[in-house]
Order: structure tokens, then C-alpha cells, then sequence
């Protein structure tokens, strides 16, 4: 099928940067302002999906802007892999709007114009980034949305924020101007080229195995939204952010920014005949059950709600990248599947521990006794979400591992399938108690009108819980663009 050439791409793209203008110009206007986030939210979805037909179809959407030099040109392509980033970074754009706003009222927070402003920006770089047509548009929209989330991190301007915010900052932007650039150059170097190919640029290129070894792996460390182990540590750090923000940099934009990326190294400039030629695909695997499995561990000895899910995701990001790099066709469907199934369970996570917090004030577990009680919506909603990430059926969760499990069979490498069923035990370890703890706890002598649902939080941790298990029953959309990566 011919690409189809559309301003599309760059419409989904610029309607989140003219919402962050929008509320900019009406910081003295609240109501207006708080409005337009949602707004533009449904509206760069409703961009994103009128492409879905043709992607379903297999074809693709093209727009190429200018050249920048030989070879490099800043140009969008829609395909299957940036359609299922795009689609749940849209999607989820507005319901975490309408949380925010909800979160932001409630709390009374300062700067909430910057706050929705680099929100809204930070989803025009997610959506940018998956719709990229090659590494230098992709690197132009990761670093940009290192930016502009940093804003988010400090947004609290206190000592734990500028000291979280300055290890986000560190981590993101020097593995990028370090490890990352020199990727890029060596890329160029050997390839002549930036794009995404079929099959992998460097495939088709003659290169030393040595050289190509230290590309690989300036790409795996230097995209260090990824979180893979040892690039993970700014990530618990930036729990210092509002819960909406944790949400965005864990469920919808910032960490999947970098599996995406690692996804298109692999699929598209490595290719997985490559990977798998110069063992990179089975070192990287061994690499990434560490992570899964250290970060679970971590996760299980923290008390703060918000510390334990942030390595939860550290765990979980592992499990995308695991599954492109089994080369396995059926194992790379489930890590594909995993980039939507883990982003609705997280984002229901992190939006129950923000309204925990508004409504209870609590931040640790071991204060969280009898909550549930008082909160059986979103606590319920946490339970659901909880049986995703653990991947109990009929969840998203299940359908993402149980296609990674098969994938690992499938490879002949049973030792990750290990891998996988020890770190389901490790979720059921550290989220269950959770739930047990909020439900059949003893609580704290309170009144009862001082803990109560939010309903401006609560309507949109409910529908994503839904989504949760929406997805495990329904996986038609995400399986048909997975296996079309695949194809």
C-alpha cells in the first residue's frame, strides 16, 4: 500500500502546543484555562484515530516538512508501533486533563498555568515522538520532552523537589548528550542515514560487529527514559512530583518515550536479524531480568504508595524491552501489548494514590489501614488495576504477559519465562498487601467526614480501571497494530 500523505501527524502534534499557548494566555482565567486541556485532549485523539483505519490496514501516513542535512529530514510517518503509543498517550491525555484538574483545585496548588501548559506540551512531544519518521525527529521530541517535564518535577520548589529534579535532569539529558549523540553519529557515520527501515538501517550496511556492539548499546543506555538498570534512579527521584505528573512520567509519556525508542532501535535501525546475529538480543534479555526482578524487590521494601509503584515501573518497562529482544514473533506481540496494558493499570495506580492522598493526606501503606472502607471506589479501583500488573485474566495485564510467556517457549528460552512467572509473584507481593491492608485493616480513629471520594478524581480512576480490563477482554485494536509491527 502507497503511504498516504496527510498533515495529520503534525495537526495531532500541534493541537497540544496551541492548548499549552491557550493556557498561557488565560492564566487569569481559570475556568477557561482548565477547560482547554480536556478539550484539546479530545481532540488530538480524535486526529490520532481517523489514522487508525489506514494503519489497521496496513499502510502508513507520511509528511515530510524540510531536510536537514543529507540524508536527515524532519518528516512524520504513522505506523503501527507509533500508532499504539500515540493511541494510549492520547486517550489517556484526557482523562489524566480532568484529574489534574481535580487534584490541582483540591490542593489549592500554586503555578497551575505552568503546570497544564507543560502538561499539554508534554503530550504534543509524546505524540510527535511516536509519529517520528526517523532518530534525529524522534531525539528532537525525547529531548524536548525531557524539557519540558523537568518544570513538573520541581513543581513543588521545595528542597526535595529541586534535589529530585536535578537527578531527572542529569540522568535524562546526560545520557542523552553523551551516550546518545554519539549513537546518533556513529549511526549517520556507517549508514549515511537516520530513518527507520523495514528489517533494520544497519542491516543492510557493512560495519564491524565491535562497532555496531557499541551502537547498540549507546542507544540502550542512552535512552534513559527506558529505566533499565543502571538508568533508573532518576526515576523514583522525580516521585517528588505532583501525583498527576507521576502519572504522565509513568503511565502516559515519559518512561514509554523511552522503551518506544529502544523498540525502534531494535525493530527498525537494528533490526531483529541483526540483534539477534550479534547476541545482543540474549544479553539484552539478561540484562533486563535483572532489572525486572531487582526492581520488584525494591519495590516490596518500600512504604511510601507512590516510592513502591515507581519501581514497579522500573520492574515493568523491563518487560516491553524483553519482549522485543526474545526475537520471538510472539514475544515481540507482547511487549508491544504491554506498552498499552501497563499504561492503563499504572495510570489507575498513581491516580488512586493521588486521591488517597487528597482525600486522607497519607502517603505510606502502613498508614493506609481501613481506607478502603472510606474510599471503596478508588480502592476498588486499585484492586483492579493490581490484578493488570500482576496479570490476573480477565485483565490487559494477562493478555501482555500471557503473549511474553508463549514468546519465551516459543524462543526456547525458558529461563526468562522463570523470569516472568517470579515477577508475577513479586507484583502479587507488593501490591496485594495493598489492598488487603485499605480493605481489612484496622484504621486510625478518624472522622468520617474527613475522609470521602473526590469525584472529579475519582470518575477518571474509575475509567481506567475499566480500561484495564476493557483491554484484557477486547485486545483487537492493540493485538492487530502489535502483530502489524511484527508482520
Amino acid at each position: 500500500m502507497d503511504p498516504v500523505i496527510s498533515i495529520r501527524p503534525l495537526l495531532a502534534v500541534a493541537i497540544a502546543g496551541l492548548a499549552a499557548l491557550a493556557v498561557l494566555l488565560l492564566h487569569n482565567r481559570e475556568k477557561l484555562r482548565d477547560i482547554v486541556s480536556p478539550l484539546a485532549a479530545i481532540a488530538m485523539f480524535a486526529i490520532v484515530v481517523s489514522m487508525a483505519p489506514t494503519v489497521l490496514a496496513g499502510g502508513t501516513v507520511d509528511l515530510r516538512l524540510f531536510e536537514i542535512l543529507p540524508g536527515i529530514d524532519f518528516a512524520f510517518r504513522v505506523d503501527a508501533l507509533g500508532m499504539v503509543f500515540a493511541t494510549v498517550s492520547s486517550l489517556l491525555w484526557i482523562v489524566a486533563a480532568i484529574y489534574s484538574i481535580g487534584y490541582m483545585r483540591h490542593l489549592n496548588e500554586h503555578a497551575q498555568t505552568r503546570f497544564f501548559a507543560c502538561f499539554a506540551t508534554s503530550l504534543a512531544a509524546a505524540v510527535g515522538g511516536a509519529f517520528s519518521a526517523n532518530l534525529f525527529t524522534l531525539v528532537i521530541f525525547y529531548e524536548m520532552l525531557s524539557l519540558v517535564t523537568y518544570p513538573l518535577v520541581y513543581h513543588h520548589e521545595d528542597e526535595q523537589g529541586w534535589a529530585g529534579s536535578r537527578k531527572y535532569l542529569v540522568y535524562l539529558m546526560g545520557a542523552s548528550k553523551s551516550l546518545l549523540l554519539a549513537a546518533l553519529a556513529l549511526t549517520y557515520h556507517i549508514a549515511g542515514s537516520l530513518d527507520f527501515v523495514a528489517g533494520g538501517l544497519l542491516s543492510r550496511v557493512d560495519a564491524s560487529a565491535p562497532m555496531l556492539t557499541v551502537v547498540y548499546f549507546c542507544y540502550l543506555f542512552g535512552f534513559a527514559k527506558a529505566a533499565v538498570m543502571p538508568m533508573h534512579a532518576w526515576l523514583p527521584a522525580a516521585m517528588v512530583a505532583p501525583t498527576p505528573v507521576s502519572a504522565l512520567l509513568h503511565a502516559v509519556a515519559v518512561v514509554k518515550m523511552g522503551v518506544f525508542c529502544v523498540l525502534r532501535v531494535v525493530f527498525h535501525i537494528f533490526g531483529t536479524g541483526l540483534v539477534g546475529g550479534l547476541g545482543l538480543g540474549i544479553a539484552t534479555a539478561y540484562l533486563v531480568s535483572f532489572t525486572i526482578l531487582m526492581a520488584s524487590v525494591y519495590a516490596l521494601t518500600r512504604d511510601d504508595l507512590k516510592a513502591r509503584l515507581a519501581y514497579s515501573t522500573v520492574s515493568q518497562l523491563s518487560y516491553i524491552v524483553l519482549g522485543a529482544v526474545l526475537l520471538s514473533p510472539v514475544a515481540m506481540v507482547g511487549g508491544i501489548l504491554h506498552i498499552a496494558a501497563h499504561a492503563f493499570s499504572k495510570i489507575t495506580l498513581f491516580f488512586c494514590a493521588g486521591s488517597i492522598f487528597c482525600a486522607s493526606g497519607k502517603r505510606n501503606i502502613s498508614d493506609m489501614a481501613g481506607i478502603g472502607r472510606r474510599l471503596p471506589w478508588t480502592m476498588g479501583a486499585f484492586f483492579v488495576a493490581s490484578l493488570s500488573m500482576i496479570g490476573v485474566p480477565p485483565t490487559a495485564g494477562f493478555v501482555s504477559k500471557w503473549y511474553l510467556a508463549r514468546g519465551s517457549v516459543e524462543a526456547g528460552e525458558i529461563a526468562f519465562l522463570v523470569v516472568l512467572l517470579a515477577s508475577s509473584v513479586l507484583n502479587a507481593a507488593y501490591f496485594l498487601p495493598v489492598s488487603y491492608v485499605a480493605f481489612f485493616g484496622t484504621e486510625a480513629q478518624e472522622s468520617p467526614a474527613t475522609v470521602r471520594e473526590i469525584p472529579m478524581m475519582t470518575i477518571p480512576l474509575v475509567a481506567t480501571a475499566i480500561l484495564s480490563v476493557s483491554m484484557g477482554i477486547f485486545p483487537g485494536y492493540f493485538l492487530t497494530l502489535a502483530e502489524g509491527v511484527v508482520r
